[in-house]
């Protein structure tokens, strides 16, 4: 695999390796520009290569979870960061955010696995009902959480307080609910506010 690679990298090509390599020994034939290790599983099927298994020392980015998708950008923006282009197919993401909650979190990595890029829209509601964020404070809290897996892969604007969506004939876009897990289902922006308010941080 290694002079494998070795050939095409002379020939001008850009190669990715795709292979096990159990020891230091192993990974010194690639003598690789940039290591994955894709740390998903505790023992791998074939016993005597579990016995010769060294845990990597030195690797650029650690894989951790069996989610393909989300971990391709990570690595990929890493190696060349991702810049935004309104003209590519966008999913969009309206709400209120009152904060940004992990149930918010969680529906993002659902849908940014649709395009790629997710345009984030903030109703304009502060000061109706208990909406107590400016538009400021809102964007600040998602930016915050999201920055560190996928910067420049979202865009947060501020739009009125929208109550109703309508379309008329094939428009060229669809509108479909994403259903999560039931426990990230419950998380309430309403709790949570309430909890804020019972420690002092919120009036």
């Amino acid at each position: 695999m290694a002079d494998l690679a070795e050939k095409y990298i002379k020939g001008g090509f850009k190669v990715v390796a795709d292979f096990f390599c159990p020891t230091p020994k192993t990974r010194e034939l690639f003598n690789a520009d940039y290591i994955i290790w894709v740390d998903t599983i505790d023992r791998g099927r074939f016993e005597d290569t579990n016995k010769m298994f060294v845990k990597p020392e030195k690797f650029d980015f650690q894989v951790t979870t069996k989610n393909a998708e989300l971990w391709a950008y990570q690595i990929a923006d890493q190696l060349i960061p991702y810049k935004w282009n309104n003209r590519k197919p966008t999913a969009q993401m309206l709400g209120r955010w009152q904060p940004f909650h992990d149930g918010h979190y969680a529906l993002f990595e659902k849908i940014i696995k649709k395009t790629g890029q997710v345009c984030i829209q903030v109703r304009d509601v502060q000061g109706v009902d208990d909406n107590p964020f400016n538009f400021d404070t809102v964007k600040k809290n998602i930016e915050e959480r999201l920055n560190p897996k996928y910067k420049n892969r979202f865009k947060i604007m501020l739009v009125p307080n929208i109550t109703n969506i309508s379309y008329g004939r094939g428009v060229g876009y669809k509108i479909e609910e994403v259903i999560l897990p039931e426990k990230i289902q419950q998380i309430s922006a309403t709790k949570i506010r309430k909890e804020m308010r019972k420690q002092g941080k919120l009036k």
